[in-house]
């Protein structure tokens, strides 16, 4: 399987951090800073056109503002909050990465929510082609559905149903995301539920298939012989 999971679309983990754009030597260089936690209490008005001092990690507003000598000195560099913005980050495999940044916690808020809406939820459910498994794991999906017995499939977080017409089969995936922190409703980790569906009789390249996708929160997974190949997901070389 590829390093990359294919199924993740858009940003996840998203948050917004408010940070201040710091100008210094004579206002010819520019640094961000999110504000020290002892001054978070300060609204944006308190802190746009002030004097501070900043490091690498924060900014102090030194303006009106009592500040114990200890902690002031820690700060070795000065300059003046030219704007204070609100910066949106995703997480991507485990780093922080900014999407961009606005003038206003609202406007932030407002582009958090649709980024949220059109790669979130939205699209759960993927039509990929059936080449992306082997004609062997294929007829197995197929002979589990037509025992008509979801007792032999309980317990495995998944189903399966014809599609007749379209010689395809989908899978629904329960109570994704499959990861350790979600599974603990069901009293398991990622890899007990592989061993289990193993055990279950689910073909390891499904299994495998399925887990990229539950990791990406999808519901709906449809193998249709004319839908189009994932990229970024192998295809299955057909057996000579």
């Amino acid at each position: 399987m590829p390093q990359t999971n294919p199924f993740i679309r858009g940003y996840s983990s998203l948050s917004i951090e408010r940070v201040l754009q710091i100008t210094y030597e004579d206002d010819l260089q520019s640094c961000h800073r999110p504000l020290h936690p002892s001054q978070a209490h300060l609204p944006d008005e308190a802190l746009r056109c002030l004097p501070c001092v900043f490091d690498e990690a924060f900014a102090l507003i030194t303006h009106s503002q009592s500040i114990n000598d200890t902690l002031l000195n820690q700060y070795p560099d000065a300059g003046v909050v030219h704007n204070v913005l609100y910066a949106i980050y995703s997480d991507e495999h485990g780093q922080s990465h900014l999407i961009g940044d606005q003038y206003s916690l609202e406007s932030a808020q407002h582009i958090m929510r649709r980024l949220s809406f059109l790669t979130g939820h939205y699209s759960r459910c993927w039509e990929i082609s059936s080449a992306h498994l082997s004609e062997k794991a294929l007829d197995k999906i197929h002979w589990i559905v037509s025992l008509d017995n979801s007792s032999s499939l309980s317990g495995l977080l998944v189903e399966f149903f014809h599609l007749p017409r379209y010689q395809g089969v989908c899978c629904k995936l329960i109570s994704t995301p499959w990861t350790d922190q979600s599974l603990q409703n069901h009293g398991t980790t990622t890899s007990q539920l592989r061993q289990e569906q193993i055990n279950g009789g689910l073909p390891v390249e499904v299994i495998e298939l399925l887990h990229l996708a539950a990791q990406a929160d999808v519901r709906f997974l449809i193998f249709d012989p004319d839908a189009a190949a994932l990229d970024g997901l192998p295809l299955v070389t057909p057996e000579t």
